[in-house]
């Protein structure tokens, strides 16, 4: 029997914070779609987290700027649909929470009454503590996230490893203590050196759900499309392919238009006789 093959209570905060206290380690991954977050949730994955970064694997943006309220509802009210066992989290895009805490708070909102989401992830620490509390207050569970954060890009000059010297890293273990006070249940930590991430991990109570952070946080997330191999990009470090995904499938739909060129799809085998056969009750639909 599989993972995937055993029947799981409905994941929440809680059970994400009753895992910590286990030392039990939490399994998140992106997904966008219905039809993927049911296999993502039949796999045994506990958070599933519809990401701003579906504007680059989805939507085809060179980040994730661009991805506004509308974008990431959409999405997670397909996610939302396959009614997962995971707990299903949903980002706060750019500019939805930053301007004001009346934006953050009614935005929040939105990815739950109209998304469908369980909780909300934003990015950044010390600054974003009063939008943490009024969304909590609001009861809304928060995921904070911290380190190489991709909203914060172009103030961090690129995609680069945070926390590599003493202040950086101070600041960061400062903001994530700062987050856990102001209420958020878990917090990402992307893009920092596995140490720092250890000393955080030790230093709070909440779970740290690493990428790009090493081994010693309380969980992993990937985002989906570049562990299987679906990518046009060049992938960080940080990743690794489970599969090469993308190659088997540009070779199946070449296999399609191989027979199709060549007359050897359809075959007699996929079409309809009109001689009195059984119905196929997919005709039609």
């Amino acid at each position: 029997m599989g993972t995937g093959d055993i029947m799981r209570d409905k994941v929440t905060k809680n059970t994400i914070l009753d895992m910590r206290q286990r030392g039990e380690k939490i399994v998140a991954l992106t997904s966008y779609d219905y039809l993927c977050t049911r296999i993502v949730d039949e796999s045994g994955v506990d958070m599933i987290l519809v990401g701003d970064s579906l504007g680059m694997v989805v939507l085809g943006f060179e980040n994730t700027l661009p991805v506004t309220m509308e974008e990431i509802i959409h999405h997670c009210k397909a996610v939302a649909r396959a009614r997962p066992r995971s707990l299903l989290a949903a980002d706060l895009p750019f500019m939805s929470y930053q301007a004001s805490v009346e934006d953050a708070v009614r935005n929040a909102g939105r990815l739950v009454k109209e998304g469908g989401a369980e909780c909300v992830k934003l990015e950044g620490g010390q600054r974003y503590v009063p939008v943490v509390e009024a969304i909590v207050h609001a009861s809304i569970p928060v995921v904070g996230h911290l380190g190489l954060t991709p909203q914060s890009v172009h103030q961090l000059g690129g995609y680069r490893v945070q926390g590599k010297d003493n202040e950086s890293a101070e600041g960061l273990m400062s903001d994530a203590k700062a987050l856990e006070r102001a209420g958020c249940f878990a917090i990402v930590l992307e893009g920092i050196p596995w140490q720092l991430a250890r000393r955080i991990t030790e230093a709070v109570a909440i779970p740290t759900i690493g990428i790009g952070a090493g081994p010693h946080c309380s969980g992993q997330i990937l985002v989906i499309h570049d562990m299987l191999g679906i990518h046009e990009r060049p992938l960080p470090r940080f990743v690794k392919k489970y599969d090469e995904l993308g190659l088997r499938m540009k070779q199946a739909i070449s296999n399609y238009v191989q027979e199709v060129k060549e007359g050897r799809f359809p075959g007699m085998e996929h079409s309809y006789d009109a001689g009195g056969e059984k119905k196929d009750r997919t005709a039609g639909k």
